[in-house]
């Protein structure tokens, strides 16, 4: 279970990362994305993995899981949501002010507006 986990942090952490560095704004969008689906997969894993035992110590269960990993991966969600929902509209406004959806476009030449 702790290697079909690791692979899944690697595999879209890799993935993140590689659409990141792409020239486009959306493939930087679902890089990102892809990067917080890993951070969230890593801070579930980071709480032991355990199926079947209770989120709660309670008198006579010498088992349990660590609820905080829990509650940080849902809180994790909720904000990258928020994040993504935020980037696609700056992006989205980007692309209607210069009719370009490119991350490295260099800023136009406005001194022969001016003259």
């Amino acid at each position: 279970m702790e290697l079909l986990f690791a692979s899944a942090v690697g595999v879209l952490t890799a993935a993140g990362l590689y659409l990141v560095f792409r020239l486009r704004t959306f493939p930087v969008i679902l890089g990102t994305s892809l990067l917080t689906y890993a951070v969230n997969l890593f801070l579930f894993a980071s709480g032991r993995l355990t199926i079947g035992a209770p989120p709660i110590l309670v008198d006579g269960v010498t088992r349990y899981t660590d609820p905080l990993p829990q509650a940080l991966v849902l809180t994790a969600i909720v904000i990258s949501f928020g994040m993504t929902a935020v980037v696609v509209v700056i992006a989205l406004g980007a692309y209607l002010g210069e009719n370009d959806d490119r991350v490295n476009d260099p800023a136009p030449d406005r001194s022969e507006e001016r003259a």
